[in-house]
């Protein structure tokens, strides 16, 4: 009995060992860990059509995914982003045209706590997270993602309108116009967290008292 417990726990440490060794062979984007290649291609070979599509072509810009579930595959700091993330589900979104949202990819961003509101008219693809100090944009395509942040900023900056924002939007989408805002950002994405951690509410009714 003793022996089979000593040859199982051998064995345990060896395909620890092991596992070890080929996650530490699959590292790349600056020694993070990543999925392992297989892996991900049997996942998105079992993901609907577009997912899939956009998959594959995320992966042969940026290398491997970090982290890969059935449904979600993640790039962290990948090229200008701070998180790319892609799931194997297509919501439906018009604006500016019929298409489904499926690939959402986030930087760091503080946006002045009265803009909330127009970029949520702007886009309701356009997602903020103050506490976070993160914007993101999720559609079908990056093109499409850097031209909505690149509008995201002028209305945060005042520089533009939300409806001059959404106009330009529509142009750019359906006629292929303006593709400098598609190939990039227009504006200095920071490198550093940009969290608005708010601030704290006493519930100690003397504390509240003393404070009054």
């Amino acid at each position: 009995m003793k022996s089979l417990v000593r040859t199982l726990i051998l064995a345990l440490v060896i395909l620890t060992v092991g596992g070890i060794a080929s996650s530490q062979s699959n590292q790349n984007m600056g020694g993070m860990m990543t999925a392992d290649k297989a892996t991900v291609e049997g996942i998105i070979a079992g993901w609907k059509s577009k997912p899939q599509e956009v998959a594959r072509t995320i992966i042969a810009k940026y290398g491997q995914p970090n982290e890969a579930t059935a449904m979600r595959l993640v790039w962290h700091n990948n090229g200008p982003w701070k998180r790319t993330e892609l799931v194997n589900e297509e919501v439906p979104h018009s604006f500016p045209k019929p298409h489904p949202d499926m690939l959402k990819q986030t930087i760091s961003f503080r946006v002045p706590s009265d803009k909330f509101d127009e970029l949520a008219e702007y886009d309701g693809s356009v997602v903020v997270e103050r506490t976070k100090g993160e914007i993101a944009a999720r559609c079908d395509k990056e093109e499409a993602n850097f031209l909505a942040l690149n509008l995201a900023n002028e209305i945060a900056t005042d520089k533009r309108s939300v409806k001059d924002a959404r106009n330009f939007y529509a142009e750019a989408i359906r006629e292929m116009k303006h593709m400098e805002y598609m190939k990039g950002f227009l504006f200095q994405v920071s490198n550093s967290e940009q969290g608005d951690a708010d601030k704290e509410v006493m519930t100690d009714g003397k504390e509240m008292k003393k404070n009054n």
